[in-house]
């Protein structure tokens, strides 16, 4: 009970508050739907479940079925919120504890097995005495991914979802004015860009991906249905305001300022206090 009041602390009510009625959106537009979706086994009735679900959220407007994409991905953005709180929350121990985890990897600089056996002992006991979990960056993913390929593999099962339309869009066939894969790609740079400014370590590769994962997302956009892609570039949008609002650099960079600013007037005062005492 002690650990999930923890979490619910970690996370704040507002997201799980959110992901609930994301929860019960998603399942109320499925028992909505009165159509019929073949799916057969686990996997298949779990894409079943996700189309019924998308065509549910078409038909509360009027059968307009990239307007029900869109809503479905805010409610699978609202799904996860709360992963990604407790994603950016270990994100952030996990910085302030960079200069201890660099301590004990040059205590344990061998390339024995011995020794990094007692490298990787020493910082999973340092994980677990400030509760931080060094895999939670995976859990969104892990999340996202079956979403994704169900969705995939829905808009090709689904003839509803291929014929339809949104905007100049046949939800169907790729963007022929790859207006959502640029989309796409500038909200994941972004929302890595945002991510990697919240960072005070950098390194030659956390300063490369933002510009590399663009690249991916819109090479991808350009060979996958345009439902594929407008799910994407919303999900994406949603992402980079919501790293903004949960690891905003700015306001991250000007509270390290203020406490380097701490640090020097308290060396000041030590280093005047230390001269008072010999005079």
């Amino acid at each position: 009970m002690a650990k999930i009041n923890k979490w619910i602390k970690t996370i704040g009510w507002l997201p799980l508050f959110l992901a609930a009625i994301a929860i019960v959106g998603i399942i109320g537009a499925d028992l909505s739907y009165s159509g019929h979706v073949p799916g057969s086994g686990i996997w298949g009735g779990f894409v079943a479940f996700f189309i019924r679900s998308i065509l549910g959220v078409s038909s509360w407007f009027s059968s307009s079925y990239g307007l029900g994409i869109v809503i479905f991905t805010i409610f699978i953005r609202f799904m996860i919120l709360p992963l990604m709180v407790y994603q950016m929350d270990s994100m952030k121990k996990m910085q302030r504890l960079q200069p201890e985890l660099k301590v004990l990897q040059e205590k344990y600089a061998g390339r024995d097995t011995e020794t990094r056996t007692l490298l990787a002992q020493e910082q999973q006991a340092l994980y677990k005495e400030h509760g931080v979990s060094p895999f939670a960056s995976m859990l969104p993913l892990l999340v996202q991914m079956p979403v994704l390929i169900a969705l995939y593999q829905g808009i090709h099962n689904s003839s509803v979802l291929r014929s339809g339309s949104f905007l100049w869009l046949n939800l169907g066939n790729q963007d022929p004015y790859f207006v959502l894969p640029v989309l796409a790609a500038l909200f994941t740079f972004g929302s890595s860009w945002l991510s990697t400014q919240a960072n005070p370590q950098q390194n030659t590769m956390t300063k490369v991906l933002p510009f590399i994962f663009p690249f991916i997302i819109f090479f991808t956009s350009l060979a996958v249905p345009s439902a594929v892609s407008l799910y994407w570039a919303v999900g994406n949008l949603f992402q980079m305001v919501q790293t903004f609002f949960l690891q905003n650099p700015f306001k991250l960079k000007k509270e390290r300022e203020e406490a380097r600013a701490k640090e020097k007037a308290m060396a000041r005062k030590m280093r005047k206090a230390t001269r008072s005492k010999k005079h």
